[in-house]
């Protein structure tokens, strides 16, 4: 087998999730699309072979199933499949693993069809696996990039196959769906839960904020401007928050359309994650650090101060603290 990369991307009513154009970059620009309204959805315009496939709702273990079915060959000619480590990407990512026999090495930085580069223990270790057979990887969002001059390019102008998944397209292996997760219902995203990467607003809280009082009131303004909410790596090293709110190269690489942070200084572990949001607006008793240089807006003033004030303006109560 000569060794080649594919992309498999989850497409979800025409959008692309975090890190699809970035995993289609690292495989030379060959995907493949699977899920509802796939000719539609936006990519850039690096690529250069893409199928689609028509699937539906998202049922990644059935979508798994029916890639084989459509699309057996592409798949198993090629020795790295790259999905991207989105939340769909990591459903399906396994399944597809599953009904390949192939290993799964999640959570990689890079990938070539030679080697895959992992981040384990929450960003602290650095692993480099050679490949010496066919694999499933999973790429982190944001940590690639993209180069600034590509322009996006509907899907179907670019297809070299288009396909339709129906439910009885798995073959023999439909029987199997019926012991399979299913998916009972879709929600709509919930702020408190929603992967940083996926969200367009974020408030973000570091070392200058005082205790972890502060974050429950973050939490309430958070939800009330629509906004998720995420910290730096000082935060949930003292454990005031859960290390899956870590922004940063050691936690979550985000690209959120607006960044408003309270008393994070900048470190470029962290700077590094934030992707490039439209409106960055900073709270720092400190005008010359980092965060305060990149900002739209800087307030040099306490940031608890200012969580407490913001607080009472949009008549969520008085905190205590």
């Amino acid at each position: 087998m000569t060794p080649s990369m594919l992309a498999v991307i989850p497409v979800r009513d025409g959008l692309v999730p975090a890190g699809g154009d970035e995993t289609i970059a690292e495989c030379g620009g060959r995907a493949i699309l699977i899920g509802s309204q796939t000719a539609a959805a936006e990519v850039c315009t690096g690529i250069v072979e893409v199928h689609l496939v028509e699937a539906g709702s998202f049922e990644p273990g059935r979508w798994a199933r029916g890639l084989l079915e459509v699309l057996g060959r592409e798949i198993a000619d090629t020795t790295v499949l790259v999905v991207p480590g989105s939340p769909d990407g990591r459903d399906l990512g396994p399944r597809l693993a599953a009904c390949l026999d192939r290993p799964l090495l999640a959570g990689a930085i890079s990938i070539t069809a030679e080697r895959v580069v992992v981040v384990r223990a929450g960003g602290a270790e650095v692993h480099t696996h050679l490949v010496h057979e066919p694999v499933v990887a999973t790429l982190q969002p944001g940590v690639r990039g993209l180069e600034q001059h590509l322009e996006p390019t509907i899907a179907a102008e670019r297809a070299t196959g288009s396909h339709r998944l129906d439910a009885g397209d798995a073959g023999e292996a439909r029987d199997r769906v019926r012991r399979d997760a299913r998916v009972l219902e879709v929600l709509e995203p919930d702020l408190a839960t929603i992967d940083l990467s996926e969200a367009p607003r974020i408030i973000g809280g570091g070392a200058g904020l005082d205790g972890p009082e502060r974050f429950e009131t973050l939490v309430e303004i958070s939800e009330h401007l629509g906004a998720a909410l995420g910290a730096t790596r000082v935060i949930t090293d003292r454990g005031w928050i859960d290390h899956a709110k870590q922004i940063g190269t050691t936690g979550v690489t985000v690209d959120p359309d607006l960044y408003i942070s309270f008393g994070v200084s900048g470190a470029v572990q962290h700077t590094a994650g934030l992707g490039s949001p439209d409106y960055i607006i900073s709270v720092n008793t400190d005008p010359h650090c980092p965060m305060m240089q990149l900002s739209d807006l800087a307030i040099v003033s306490d940031a608890n101060a200012v969580v407490d004030h913001l607080h009472r303006l949009l008549n969520l109560g008085e905190h205590d603290g």
